[in-house]
């Protein structure tokens, strides 16, 4: 694949329908500030055990894998800005997305897509993710639309702000043992608003690591 978040029963299925939706700071108050929060988190070195064995280099030189199954569909609706860094962080802030999804896939937290595009609090919010997941037994199906996208720059340009909307409106939890997808009626819950904050890997041109991820839900603006 080229680079380019009740009755028990209700609650788990709007839950798993959900994902990339539940965690982050929730109250992002950024979007009225010039200086982009979190941009001073700083990025970290993938970790040895966490590098791919065999994985088909793609168009990066790290060739880490993040291909997902064929029923687990995340269309990326966006145009890339003119500006390189911009344009490479946009492009990572969507192999984060994979990453996440993957390691719903894979069953572990430990992919080697997660530790290559996530560092410090993004890396925390990607395990919290695919660990709800693992725990209640979940994976995804379906497609899920990412949309109106935006991007700024610190005034050095090693963070960039990947903001973007989201709509799970045919997105579903589905269970690993029975295979039995958790439909749920389309609703504003379906549609979120993200903001990642990018870094640059201080040694790689080309590499960039979510570093905090904000998220507000039933976002009109999205809607």
């Amino acid at each position: 694949m080229k680079r380019r978040s009740l009755p028990v029963a209700a609650a788990l299925a709007a839950t798993a329908a959900l994902l990339l939706t539940a965690c982050g700071s929730g109250d992002d108050k950024s979007s009225d500030n010039d200086k982009i929060a979190g941009a001073d988190q700083g990025a970290e070195t993938p970790k040895e055990s966490a590098k791919p064995s065999g994985a088909p280099a793609e168009d990066k030189p790290d060739g880490v894998d993040v291909s997902l199954p064929k029923d687990m569909n995340l269309v990326f609706d966006w145009k890339k800005p003119k500006a390189k860094n911009e344009a490479a962080a946009m492009d990572d802030a969507a192999n984060f997305l994979r990453a996440i999804y993957r390691g719903v896939d894979k069953r572990t937290t430990k992919d080697a897509a997660v530790a290559a595009y996530a560092t410090g609090e993004g890396l925390h919010y990607a395990q919290v993710q695919i660990g709800e997941r693992l725990d209640g037994g979940w994976t995804a199906t379906g497609t899920r639309r990412l949309y109106q996208a935006t991007t700024r720059s610190t005034t050095n340009g090693n963070s960039v702000e990947v903001a973007f909307c989201s709509d799970a409106s045919k997105f579903y939890g589905k269970e690993v043992k029975t295979g039995k997808v958790l439909k749920t009626e389309p609703s504003r819950k379906d549609f979120s608003y993200f903001k990642i904050i990018m870094v640059k890997f201080p040694t790689s041109e080309s590499l960039w690591q979510a570093s905090k991820v904000f998220v507000e839900e039933e976002a009109p603006k999205c809607q």
